[in-house]
């Protein structure tokens, strides 16, 4: 299974950009994926996940900002980010269950990617 992010960069505050997850390997109908984002000296945060039936979830820090969606056929997984704000920056991961379940039933990604980085200036 391997994971493959894009898209990061550096923007603006109230900017935007959008980061893409390409898995490819992996053979799950059902399954949880999504994207956890991790700053310099922070923990890392999870910041929201969509399910194989399209389901999703969302931090707090992000709703109404951030969208993620995914495209079955060309097996990518998407976070649209907008009106980014200093405190949005960081490294990127795109994480998947290593078996078959939904978010909702999920305690962690098995599988991640390597990170896109996100920087966001005042």
């Amino acid at each position: 299974v391997q994971l493959v992010e894009s898209g990061g960069g550096s923007v603006q505050t109230g900017g935007s950009l959008r980061l893409s997850c390409t898995v490819s390997g992996y053979t799950f109908s059902t399954y949880c994926m999504g994207w956890v984002r991790q700053a310099p000296g922070k923990d890392r945060e999870g910041i929201a996940t969509i399910d194989s039936d399209g389901s999703t979830e969302y931090a707090d820090s992000v709703k109404g900002r951030f969208t993620i969606f995914q495209d079955k056929y060309t097996k990518t997984i998407t976070l649209d980010m907008n009106s980014l704000k200093p405190e949005d920056a960081g490294m990127y991961y795109c994480g998947a269950t290593s078996s078959a379940m939904r978010c909702e039933n999920a305690w962690g990604f098995g599988y991640w990617g390597q990170g896109t980085q996100v920087n966001v200036s005042l």
